[in-house]
């Protein structure tokens, strides 16, 4: 088994060993916050897109297929039911608002979605709170060694620590 500077475990390691291996997983921590930030602001623009999507289908459908939808519906309700011809309009532009209604929800709750997801700030959190714990940090106590250490000091170390 190997530390991960690959120097076997148990074995001395020096302040500047010890000072690159710790450099190195920080660099490597922050590199991971970098990349956390970075998948959850995609996630929370693809959200605003969807949302900035169903409302251009509300305002498109709205736009678009009123005339079309409103004559062709008005004249299938006059067939069915013999009522007024205002009437049956006002029943076809009815029915074109429900449906532009229902595209307009769809298109708040991804809204919701998308302002909710706080991505990069709770990431930013995270990195402020770590930064906090290793300005606080103190070094472990270590026991002192013996005077003279010999390979079956070493080995002992090493069977123990695996």
């Amino acid at each position: 088994m190997s530390a991960p500077d690959g120097s076997p475990v148990g074995a001395e390691r020096s302040i500047g060993q010890l000072f690159a291996t710790a450099t190195a997983e920080m660099s490597a921590l922050v590199h991971d916050e970098i990349a956390l930030a970075k998948a959850q602001l995609r996630q929370d623009v693809k959200r605003g897109a969807t949302s900035g999507g169903a409302f251009m289908a509300a305002g498109v459908l709205l736009l678009f297929s009123l005339p079309m939808l409103n004559f062709a519906l008005a004249y299938g309700i006059r067939t069915w039911s013999g009522w007024n011809m205002a009437v049956c309009f006002l029943l076809s532009f009815a029915a074109n608002c429900l449906v532009a209604g229902v595209l307009a929800l769809i298109g708040i709750t991804f809204a919701k979605k998308a302002k909710k997801g706080r991505g990069p700030q709770k990431v930013a959190a995270s990195v402020k709170e770590t930064a906090g714990v290793l300005q606080k940090a103190k070094p472990h106590p270590r026991p002192a060694l013996p005077e003279h250490r010999g390979p079956e000091a070493v080995e002992a170390v090493a069977r123990s620590s695996s």
